[in-house]
């Protein structure tokens, strides 16, 4: 076996430092159960305490250990693809192979100047919504970010379990600051003996608190991007379409968002159980949405009409996991009463390779 090189160790090194996160969450949510169960010990809240303290655990799990998924085989170039782009100068040739890879796949997004999500470290075409992660070295499925918290990539697979584990969190230590509250007051008022457990209550009131406040920024900001169906990245960069940059793109009104990462089935929607639609590689698009934050088209201007390319609704066809999420919606509906646009929207424009590492 040949040595490991110095290349090596330091990748080593870099996986041992990124768990230091993790032990640390862990150790506190260890020391908080002793200080909360054994110390302070209040009989009537500890079956409350302990479904919240599960729940908090459970989500933490899934949310660490949920593989990411990754675009699957139909998005990776041939080998006489590969052999193509790697041989020939990057121009029209590689113009023309990504073309006919990406010719019957279901994307609709763009980067910036208009040119297929190519990636070059993984060697595919990127679906929709999925960036390739530079910790991981993969591209992530509906990637949300890399959070060192749990030492994972959030997206597609465990995006769930994430708002699963900062809601559980967040009530957890909501829990313990209200009924430590009481006692914490006593400390500072010389009303309880002097023990250990003094230093206990005092520390853990404080450490609730602090997180609390924190982890309430954190989940309403996650909870307002699934209102709006978007990611993180999404909401720093918006999707970039045919028709031009739209960040509402994929927004299919509040109940259908919500449904998209919890599921359609409401008794799993607390459980930290996979009941995501789709299979992170296609996503339904809403295009008629005008956003009110956008000043409206001047009158006597019909940007639809100048630009036959403009369509009102994903270009190619959905997949049957995530079609009937627009059945019901506006824009099959117009496309119902105005075939032409659908047919328009078929063909893939010319489109350049541009690296998105």
């Amino acid at each position: 076996m040949a040595p490991s090189g110095p290349g090596s160790i330091r990748r080593r090194c870099r996986r041992v430092l990124y768990w230091i996160p993790v032990v640390f969450i862990s150790l506190l949510l260890g020391w908080s159960y002793y200080a909360y169960a054994v110390q302070l010990c209040i009989v009537v809240c500890l079956m409350a305490y302990h479904l919240l303290f599960a729940m908090f655990v459970w989500s933490y799990w899934k949310t660490i250990f949920t593989l990411p998924m990754n675009p699957s085989k139909e998005f990776h170039l041939s080998y006489a693809e590969k052999d193509l782009l790697e041989r020939e100068p990057r121009g029209e040739a590689h113009q023309e192979v990504l073309r006919r890879a990406a010719k019957d796949l279901p994307i609709y997004t763009r980067t910036m100047s208009g040119a297929i999500r190519y990636c070059d470290r993984c060697q595919l075409i990127k679906p929709d919504r999925c960036h390739h992660c530079s910790v991981c070295d993969k591209c992530i499925l509906k990637m949300d970010h890399h959070c060192p918290w749990v030492n994972n990539c959030v997206g597609f697979s465990n995006y769930k379990f994430f708002l699963l584990f900062l809601a559980y969190s967040l009530l957890y230590c909501l829990f313990i600051a209200a009924t430590d509250l009481q006692y914490f007051i006593r400390f500072w008022t010389n009303g309880l003996p002097d023990t250990q457990a003094k230093f206990h209550i005092m520390f853990l009131f404080f450490a609730a608190a602090m997180f609390s406040v924190s982890l309430s920024s954190l989940f309403g900001y996650h909870c307002w991007l699934v209102s709006k169906n978007k990611s993180t990245l999404e909401a720093f960069r918006s999707p970039v379409f045919r028709h031009g940059t739209d960040k509402n793109g994929f927004s299919l009104g509040f109940s259908k968002n919500m449904r998209q990462v919890f599921g359609d089935e409401k008794k799993y929607w607390l459980l930290p159980i996979f009941s995501s639609l789709g299979d992170g590689c296609s996503f339904p698009t809403c295009l008629v949405n005008q956003d009110p934050e956008q000043p409206s088209t001047p009158a006597g201007l019909n940007s639809t009409a100048k630009n036959p390319e403009n369509h009102q609704f994903p270009a190619k066809p959905l997949r049957e996991s995530q079609s009937h999420l627009l059945t019901d919606s506006q824009s099959w509906t117009e496309s119902s009463t105005n075939p032409g646009k659908g047919k328009a929207g078929m063909s893939n424009p010319a489109l350049t390779m541009e690296n998105e590492t």
